[in-house]
């Protein structure tokens, strides 16, 4: 029986199998350590280099060899196996990590066991979701001072709250404070002023290349407000710099951008989300190519969501963050966003996606460069203000410089002008690029939230009118 140890005894020691001579104080650190590991065997009865010294296989032995594991906190379910005189002890990867005895807290590097230290420890702790980030209260921020009120008003809103609950009450509510006042780091993320000073690894980079290389940048912008804002605000960019395809049937035009933008949104949401707010090494990223889209945040899966289960079913790493963004539908149904990305790439027929996970988790999304057929390549409204402002505007800018010809409208009223429901994503894209070219501007800029607000041209903007003879 023993020629089926044969091919281990060969193989020597590794991460997944440890020779012991005899039962002694250090096997329940071994087990200890694949417990916190991937799992694995201990062979009793074998010598460091592999040769058969043999063991009692008795019941009182495996009496001594389960009240050793019984040792092990949690406990641990382990199976023990005569073959010849060598006790093989199968040891599970453990599914309560982490697992220690009163020897300490050990893990398997390479073929050797190793005692963790105080911050490998914690390191342990935040890495199996023991200890999650979005939960804890933040040590600098300091409430009131530190909270955003704009922020909050328009937090409610999306979400249907009213404003006339207690203030500290619905923040309490909401695990973005805590009993003695201090704000939870969810409670930063939504909620702060400068999250920048406060959590400058939270922010979201966004940058644009010339073609298809990390050579030359054409536009960067890391987005420093809060969690909602900088959501909104790495979309805007994404949509700013990739292309429109029109598609002319029966005299009508249908924009079909490059990239479905539900599966882009989806993606950024997701990134923002989920990302290890632990690792303060890097951003969320999204780069822009003349091909693709790359969306890239540190941490790959959570802990407890294997490979092959992966967009079957979620393991949410900061539950309370993906809490508060199904309050205000950013996110439609917690753990259904992969499927989502997956489905409107599928739909959309025009994209390529590619998802891959290690210590980061990367979303890349690749445009196919077949058109249609009768079809034209067009950009975004950006695109095109910056391009045909010295030369002929598009039908879209026409419409706002026309309608904005005899006096202020409101943003509902130049969407409206222009075709559009009257949604934020609309407005950012559309009317946005404007007011940054300074063809439109706020009536009241000081302001800009104002449910008067309405807009009208600069000089910029009529001289642009009347080049194209909307004054005559």
């Amino acid at each position: 029986m023993t020629d089926s140890l044969t091919p281990l005894l060969l193989a020597g020691e590794g991460y997944h199998t440890e020779f012991k001579q005899s039962l002694d104080k250090s096997f329940v650190e071994e087990a200890c350590a694949f417990a916190n590991s991937g799992g694995g065997r201990i062979l009793l009865g074998v010598s460091d280099n592999g040769v058969i010294k043999g063991v009692d296989t008795g019941n009182v032995m495996r009496s001594r060899v389960q009240d050793t594991l019984g040792q092990i906190e949690p406990r641990l379910s382990c199976n023990i196996e005569a073959v010849g005189d060598v006790l093989v002890v199968k040891i599970p990867e453990g599914t309560e990590k982490p697992y220690g005895c009163s020897r300490g807290f050990f893990m398997r590097m390479g073929a050797n066991s190793q005692k963790l230290t105080r911050n490998q420890i914690i390191e342990f702790f935040q890495k199996e979701g023991r200890i999650r980030f979005d939960e804890l209260s933040h040590a600098k921020a300091v409430y009131p001072d530190d909270f955003d009120p704009d922020a909050f008003a328009h937090f409610l809103k999306l979400a249907g709250i009213s404003p006339s609950i207690d203030r500290d009450t619905l923040l309490r509510n909401l695990d973005c404070l805590t009993a003695d006042n201090r704000l939870t780091n969810v409670g930063v993320l939504f909620f702060a002023r400068d999250i920048d000073f406060l959590l400058n690894h939270a922010i979201v980079g966004c940058v644009l290349y010339k073609g298809n290389d990390k050579v030359h940048i054409l536009d960067k912008k890391d987005f420093k407000a809060n969690l909602v804002d900088n959501i909104d605000n790495a979309m805007l960019f994404i949509q700013r710099h990739t292309k429109l395809r029109y598609k002319i049937e029966h005299l009508r035009r249908e924009e079909i951008p490059d990239y479905p933008e539900v599966a882009l949104r989806e993606a950024v949401i997701n990134a923002v989300c989920h990302r290890d707010y632990f690792d303060k090494r890097a951003n969320v990223l999204i780069e822009v190519f003349a091909d693709r889209v790359v969306i890239t945040n540190p941490g790959g899966l959570p802990s407890g969501l294997p490979p092959e289960e992966f967009g079957t079913r979620s393991v949410a790493r900061n539950p309370l963050i993906a809490s508060l963004l199904h309050r205000i539908d950013y996110i439609e149904k917690i753990g259904t966003g992969i499927n989502r990305i997956r489905q409107a790439v599928a739909e959309h027929g025009g994209t390529e996606l590619d998802l891959r996970y290690n210590d980061f988790f990367t979303a890349i999304f690749r445009a196919k460069v077949a058109m249609e057929p009768g079809g034209e390549i067009g950009g975004s409204i950006g695109e095109q203000v910056s391009e045909q402002v010295s030369e002929q505007v598009s039908e879209q800018v026409a419409r706002v410089l026309i309608a904005c010809k005899t006096q202020p409208q409101s943003k509902a009223e130049l969407l409206e002008a222009i075709g559009l429901a009257n949604v934020y994503l609309n407005y950012k894209r559309h009317l946005v690029p404007l007011i940054e070219q300074g063809i439109i501007e706020m009536t009241i800029p000081d302001k800009p939230r104002s449910r008067l607000q309405k807009y009208h041209l600069t000089d910029k903007g009529r001289a642009l009118l009347n080049k194209e003879g909307g004054d005559e």
